[in-house]
């Protein structure tokens, strides 16, 4: 799941990047709108009926249906959500040898955690020291249990 918050001109803000079971029912959409979206905010999406529970949230839902092909992938409307998909794929294809199921939330948190904060790259670094840093050991075990929650 991808969402893309943009200024009223049109230009990227923030992204937000999560791993879902599947498109087909309403849970999943309805709880990544209720943990990542503000109520206030406007949704614009393809169209695809799941998409209409983002309204669980409080958040005003408007459909777009851009057919497909080339021509949809360039609708405005979806302009920023297409652009950071595909510098997703190339930054992982680019960057690791193998992709495992298992990390993909691991990997949509990387590039949203750079995404969210490239106009400051300067702070990246020491903010990670002062996280790590601040981070309790943990077990293995226990990270293994986070791998379906980042």
């Amino acid at each position: 799941m991808a969402a893309v918050e943009t200024t009223p001109e049109g230009k990227p803000v923030r992204l937000k990047l999560r791993r879902v079971a599947g498109f087909t029912g309403q849970a999943a959409i309805s709880r990544f709108a209720l943990r990542s979206l503000d109520p206030s905010c406007a949704v614009v999406s393809d169209g695809l009926a799941c998409f209409g529970h983002v309204s669980d949230a409080g958040c005003e839902h408007e459909a777009i249906r851009p057919g497909s092909g080339p021509a949809a992938a360039r609708s405005p409307a979806f302009k920023w959500v297409n652009t950071a998909l595909g510098n997703i794929k190339t930054a992982i294809v680019g960057t690791y040898r193998a992709i495992s199921t298992k990390h993909v939330s691991r990997y949509l948190a990387e590039f949203e955690y750079g995404f969210n904060r490239r106009y400051d790259l300067a702070r990246i670094i020491p903010r990670l020291g002062w996280a790590a840093t601040r981070t309790p050991p943990m077990p293995y075990r226990l990270l293994k249990l986070a791998e379906g929650h980042v």
